[in-house]
């Protein structure tokens, strides 16, 4: 890393192309679904994918069976697109299905990539679907397709597939577990098979999963807002390391991989879970409310106005409004009807792209010292669109607040994060530090702050960071991976894994 200069390669915000406000945060890849013994089992997983939809729009699908044969669904674009007719319901049969909803993280998004992911088997049929990834896909994969193994995707997902279908093991459990005794890197997975259907969690529980029951009829979701659409009742999260069997005789918890210490991904609170979601016993809304309060508490300032970067930004605001005593206005208003395909054909109307999402609403910002807040830098680059829209608005004073700690480090685990050369926090450093100072010269604000390590894990409960044994995976602020890093050794920017159009 090297401190950044003017010269630094960032892309010009009046020249990147991605205009789209999107394209400059942390995109969350996956969402799963699954319900076992509901007559209406994929009108179900539909609704449920709905309330997943943040976790992924640019594909959806879903795998039902009906005691005698499966059926599967998958399409391109949102859920609600693809599986609100009737038509297409009565083409997914019977009383068990699972679905994903997906955003892929290198390569083209393509039919073929799109889950859940089925295979024949010698046991009968198989569907997968994951939220997650593997970070030693890439070295299995060349390995069985050395051994004759034959892909008909760049999914890491379909390792679990040829996994499980390799297995000697008589039962479909035995073989599931073998295959992921095999894997590593972050997982939540949901499988169906003839007579089961079988949740997963990886044995640090980085991904969520959830388990649920409506009318007496399991289910496994990534999130419990996808119970809530429903009307289903939480029963619990499923554990790390454990694999859920639900088939007509109940639900089954079994334990086979040796007993770990749970590290969950911080972003799930700070960002991809939807703030009506629970996870791990804690209101998501509530956590980003106190993040918000703990950033006031280390970094405030006087001021007029807090304003939320819509809506990443809206419950960090709350909670650094209520705490500080600067009332919370609106002054940014989003415009939800616009999609990531807008056509924006000449340089003069790129140019105007960041007003297709967002807004100033001038009669809030104008002649004010405002505070605005999001919940990340990642590039950098709608940070300064995002300032510059509230000095063009009137704003006296745009001072900037961050409810979580500089981005420096890339994720494999499920997490489309940018290279690290394009990282903001990553590549402005002085004097081995990040350098907080050059960040609000180039985003544009009068001051930049970001909230600490220790100050997120407070907000969470903790009174601190314990170095010695972390509560959560942070690695995109601190460096530290949980697991193994087979496919991306020696290659930070993740080159390697360019093969692959999909991590979950």
């Amino acid at each position: 890393m090297s401190q950044a200069t003017n010269n630094h390669a960032f892309p010009s915000p009046a020249r990147d192309a991605e205009f789209d406000m999107d394209g400059d945060t942390l995109r969350e890849e996956c969402g799963v679904f699954g319900i076992f013994g509901h007559p209406d089992a994929a009108a179900i997983t539909a609704l449920g994918l709905h309330a997943l939809q943040h976790r992924g729009q640019e594909a959806a699908g879903i795998v039902s069976f009906d005691g005698k044969r499966f059926s599967s669904e998958r399409r391109m674009g949102l859920v609600g697109e693809n599986f609100s007719s009737q038509s297409i319901i009565d083409r997914l049969p019977g009383n068990a299905a699972v679905g994903h909803v997906r955003y892929s993280t290198t390569g083209e998004t393509i039919l073929r990539n799109v889950q859940p992911l089925f295979a024949e088997l010698d046991t009968g049929g198989f569907a997968v679907a994951h939220n997650g990834n593997l970070t030693n896909a890439l070295s299995i994969r060349r390995e069985l397709i050395r051994d004759g193994a034959i892909y008909q995707s760049t999914s890491d997902t379909e390792v679990i597939l040829h996994l499980v279908a390799r297995s000697r093991r008589a039962r479909i459990l035995e073989r599931f577990i073998e295959a992921l005794r095999q894997i590593e890197g972050a997982y939540s997975l949901v499988a169906l098979s003839n007579k089961k259907l079988i949740g997963a969690r990886d044995p640090l529980g980085i991904r969520p999963l959830v388990i649920g029951e409506l009318n007496g009829n399991y289910i496994l979701a990534s999130e419990t807002c996808a119970l809530d659409i429903i009307g289903a009742r939480f029963i619990r999260d499923v554990e790390n390391g454990e694999i859920i069997v639900i088939s007509e005789d109940g639900l089954e918890s079994h334990k086979p991989f040796p007993p770990q210490v749970m590290r969950p991904c911080i972003f799930e609170y700070i960002y991809f879970s939807r703030p009506d979601s629970v996870v791990h016993g804690r209101p998501v809304y509530d956590v980003r409310k106190r993040m918000g309060a703990q950033l006031a508490m280390e970094a405030g300032i006087d001021a007029d106005v807090i304003v939320p970067v819509p809506d990443s930004g809206v419950p960090a605001a709350i909670g650094y409004a209520a705490q500080s005593g600067i009332p919370f206005e609106l002054g940014i208003i989003r415009n939800h009807y616009v999609g990531r395909t807008f056509i924006e054909p000449t340089q003069s109307i790129r140019e105007l792209g960041v007003r297709l999402k967002h807004s100033a609403n001038r009669c809030v910002v104008k002649g004010k010292r405002i505070v605005l807040i999001d919940d990340s830098i990642v590039r950098g680059t709608t940070s300064v669109k995002i300032v510059k829209m509230m000095r063009d608005a009137g704003a006296k004073e745009v001072h900037f607040r961050i409810s979580s700690p500089p981005i420096t480090h890339p994720d494999y685990y499920g997490i489309d994060t940018p290279q690290q050369d394009t990282l903001l926090a990553a590549q402005m450093t002085k004097n081995g530090k990040i350098d907080i100072e050059g960040m609000c010269k180039y985003v544009g604000a009068d001051s930049l702050a970001f909230l600490s390590i220790d100050g997120i894990y407070r907000a969470m409960g903790y009174e601190g960071r314990d170095a010695q044994r972390p509560q959560f995976t942070d690695h995109c602020f601190t460096g530290d991976y949980p697991t193994s890093l087979t496919d991306i050794a020696g290659d930070p920017n993740r080159q390697q894994l360019s093969l692959l159009a999909e991590a979950g």
